[in-house]
């Protein structure tokens, strides 16, 4: 696709997610509605003709369908053409879909692709990191759970309503809206917290390193 086309295509994407934006303040005049509902048309017809060229002159047809950006674009009019055999409560909850589109945009932004590299480059170490993160997750729920489900039942009455709460804790959050109230249950927050710090940042390690490592790349 040449580049004028690429920019028109990412107008498109914006005012559609304007239009998208818009259509979600309540009270609006049925006239507004039905523009709006025009503008979708037009955006729909826009983006299955761009779906169907990229299918047309890819050279391996089959491999863009099922990539990323294939079901990216085809979630972009997929709401539209499902929504014409449901009822209007299953139109609105299809039409929700048409946030994908935002994805849409990381095709022609250098910054996003750059970032994608760097994310392949470190899947396995993020992979990692999620299982420990889970798992830590877990002992952390089964450990509040034990010193807590005594006095507060409630909150803390199956480790699976501790998940909430390890998850807040873990990421360093803290709302606040569950605590611990035995002696044993805090100090074992404390613990949690200071780990907590510790396993927000390696992420971002990660992901520095793999930058690091994708600009040097570039630079060669």
């Amino acid at each position: 696709m040449n580049k004028p086309l690429e920019i028109l295509v990412q107008i498109l994407i914006f005012c559609s997610l304007v239009c998208f934006t818009i259509e979600t303040i309540p009270d609006l005049s049925p006239s507004v509605y039905e523009m709006l509902d025009l503008l979708e048309i037009f955006f729909i017809g826009a983006f299955t003709i761009e779906y169907i060229a990229r299918i047309y002159f890819s050279e391996k047809k089959i491999k863009f369908l099922f990539s990323f950006y294939g079901i990216i674009d085809l979630l972009a009019i997929l709401p539209f053409y499902l929504s014409l055999g449901f009822d209007l409560r299953s139109v609105r909850a299809f039409r929700l879909i048409r946030v994908f589109r935002i994805f849409k945009l990381t095709r022609y932004n250098k910054a996003v692709i750059f970032f994608r590299d760097a994310l392949k480059e470190s899947k396995e170490e993020l992979f990692v990191f999620t299982f420990l993160a889970l798992f830590l997750v877990y002992l952390t729920s089964v450990g509040i759970y034990y010193f807590e489900k005594d006095l507060q039942p409630e909150e803390f009455g199956s480790v699976p309503q501790a998940f909430w709460w390890s998850v807040v804790t873990l990421t360093t959050v803290g709302y606040g809206d569950v605590t611990p109230i035995s002696t044993a249950g805090k100090v074992f927050t404390s613990v949690i917290l200071f780990i907590g710090l510790g396993l927000v940042s390696v992420p971002a390690a990660i992901l520095v390193s793999a930058f690091s490592n994708a600009s040097k790349k570039e630079a060669d």
